[in-house]
């Protein structure tokens, strides 16, 4: 099992891992083979330090994965840019075998946005998990009093 990159007695951490719990879009940097980050809005689960993915097997960010597995991940921000939660990772394309604490918390998060849909239909098109582990994760936000800031894991 992988280890927690934030401890939720940390104000800034507990801040990230709430907006990573509730957010229902994150941003998901790719490779493409040309070179070129591929970026794009994912729905998503989070289980620090892993988001996981549901994808159509046969997008770009699929085949960008299958050539190259580095990624990163962004939250959007606050309307004035004072809110930020970056990371950067591995991906794996994984299966529903193995996701199964992941596909539940995905389902209580977006079953309300699915319109009525059963969530077992919307998989049957997005049927692909990918699980971006994070190493790397960098947030910041404006406070009152000033900037609170976290690179984890600290490079210093």
């Amino acid at each position: 099992m992988a280890t927690a990159l934030l401890d939720p007695a940390v104000p800034g951490d507990a801040h990230a891992a709430q907006r990573l719990a509730s957010d229902a879009v994150i941003w998901l940097g790719t490779v493409a083979p040309d070179g070129r980050p591929h970026t794009v809005p994912v729905w998503f689960a989070w289980d620090d330090p892993k988001v996981t993915i549901f994808s159509r097997p046969d997008t770009a960010k699929v085949a960008h994965l299958r050539r190259h597995d580095l990624v990163t991940v962004a939250l959007d921000t606050a309307g004035q840019g004072t809110d930020v939660v970056t990371g950067s990772g591995r991906a794996t394309l994984s299966e529903f075998g193995k996701v199964e604490k992941a596909l539940d918390a995905f389902g209580r998060k977006y079953a309300p946005m699915l319109g009525g849909q059963p969530l077992d239909a919307w998989l049957m098109t997005f049927s692909l998990p990918i699980v971006v582990t994070l190493d790397r994760f960098v947030a910041w936000r404006n406070l009152p009093d000033g900037l609170e800031y976290r690179s984890l894991p600290s490079r210093g």
